[in-house]
């Protein structure tokens, strides 16, 4: 079976900052369009509110997911009475939560926030699919004790070398660093592995100097491309690009 026969799948990660934009207007609708825009599989996005008084208690995750006709699942890094913030998955496919958790490490003094991980299992044309969705730290020590963390055997351990396996979100970390080399260990950054390379920077839209969003997998699936989704609407719906990226199994 050749690339152009073979079943593919989408993946984007997207920090959509609370969908906030760049002119400071909020807006659940605008993201949802640019999702729409990548014509992506499933997308794992961080920073959404969910009952939260500065978002007018909005279930963002929701309404995005509702706009699109897709799945979602949301998890909260913090919570605040009834206020939460996090992370979600959405994917046109249906979603089996394996597993939830509030990443270790102390955060730093000039950001205060909990950091959390979702995991799911996604029946997509590749097979069933293991897929990791977080948002790291701002501390060093921090980011590097949150990637140890997902890289061990209860984190790793359940997928078989068979079943595609994807780690995806905003590391706050740029290639090269101690908590990428630490990840690269066990897991293939896509950046790696596809022509032309390069950094492909994803923040800010601004000025999109920074690689801190990253895609990582095993050696069940292949990469055929990998895109940062620099149009209009993203430039100014978020403070990040979408990655995005097409894989096929290996």
């Amino acid at each position: 079976m050749n690339e152009t026969t073979q079943p593919r799948l989408r993946i984007a990660t997207y920090n959509v900052h609370g969908c906030r934009g760049m002119d400071r207007q909020r807006s659940e609708t605008r993201i949802a369009e640019v999702i729409a825009q990548l014509s992506a599989d499933v997308v794992g996005l961080q920073e959404l509110d969910r009952s939260r008084a500065r978002s007018g208690g909005a279930d963002q995750a929701g309404l995005i997911a509702e706009q699109l006709g897709w799945y979602h699942y949301f998890h909260p890094a913090l919570r605040t009475g009834d206020e939460h913030f996090g992370n979600a998955i959405l994917s046109r496919y249906p979603l089996t939560l394996r597993r939830t958790c509030d990443l270790p490490g102390k955060s730093p003094f000039f950001c205060r926030e909990n950091r959390s991980a979702i995991s799911m299992e996604v029946e997509t044309p590749l097979g069933l699919v293991h897929l990791i969705n977080t948002h790291f730290g701002l501390g060093r020590n921090e980011r590097l004790l949150q990637a140890q963390w997902l890289l061990s055997a209860e984190w790793l351990g359940p997928a078989t070398p068979e079943t595609p396996f994807i780690v995806l979100g905003d590391f706050n970390s740029l290639p090269g660093s101690r908590t990428h080399r630490a990840l690269a260990k066990d897991l293939r950054d896509v950046r790696n592995l596809v022509e032309p390379g390069g950094p492909r920077g994803t923040f800010p839209t601004s000025l999109p100097r920074f690689a801190v969003d990253h895609i990582f997998i095993n050696d069940a699936v292949r990469p055929l491309s990998l895109t940062v989704h620099r149009t209009p609407l993203a430039r100014i719906a978020s403070d990040h690009f979408p990655l995005v990226c097409d894989l096929v199994r290996a």
